[in-house]
């Protein structure tokens, strides 16, 4: 584990060279221990894959007295519980109606569509990171059989709720947007509301699970095709 000065008012925390359900698991550990022992002086902290970005009130403290707490919230993460986190289900219309590329994904594996959309379900993902826009929630990781490369050329409009695999990650698209993932489906559940609170349904350190709805049930539940 690595502390480094990342700005006048900021150390990031390198807590490995991969991401993996443990790593995830003591990011939010040290994330809690930081709120709880300096929350005075800190102004927000910002967890990513295998990394977590301290910045502090300088009008508070220092370099010197920062890095110092950051060691002592530091210790004792390695028997961190991996499965901590909230488990989040999220429903998904799995169809080539919702998903153009699942016949695609399903002939590279050599599977049927089924199988994919099995495959996809199975699996417990972990939010590693949100980035790219608002909700949009880096999750991880998917079985090797339906891993899938990004598209050579990106869609210059993907849908509110698209559920996309790229390489070994899977997402649901929060809004409207160009993107390059393959699409598989789609998913009902507002993945970012700036008018509730919270404003997401999940958070980095979460553990998410897919569930197939019927066409009629994404309908139900809000979705648009």
């Amino acid at each position: 584990m690595k502390i480094e000065i990342a700005g006048q008012n900021s150390f990031i925390v390198y807590f490995a060279e991969q991401t993996s359900a443990a790593v995830s698991a003591q990011i939010q550990a040290a994330v809690a221990n930081i709120i709880a022992t300096m929350g005075d002086s800190i102004i927000d902290l910002v967890p990513s894959y295998a990394s977590l970005l301290v910045i502090f009130d300088l009008d508070r403290s220092d370099h010197f007295a920062i890095r110092k707490q950051l060691r002592a919230a530091l210790n004792n993460l390695d028997g961190v519980d991996s499965s901590a986190g909230e488990l989040v289900t999220l429903p998904v219309y799995y169809s080539v109606e919702a998903g153009p590329d699942l016949e695609i994904i399903a002939e590279r594996a050599g599977l049927s569509i089924e199988q994919v959309i099995e495959i996809h379900q199975q699996q417990e993902y972990r939010v590693y990171a949100i980035g790219f826009a608002p909700g949009f929630a880096y999750l991880g990781e998917v079985d090797e059989r339906i891993a899938a490369p990004r598209l050579a050329t990106p869609r210059q409009k993907v849908p509110r709720g698209a559920v996309a695999i790229a390489d070994r990650q899977t997402a649901v698209y929060p809004a409207v947007s160009p993107g390059g993932w393959n699409l598989i489906g789609l998913c009902p559940t507002r993945m970012f509301d700036p008018d509730r609170t919270p404003s997401m349904p999940v958070a980095v350190g979460d553990r998410i699970r897919f569930e197939a709805i019927s066409r009629d049930e994404f309908l139900a539940q809000g979705g648009e095709l």
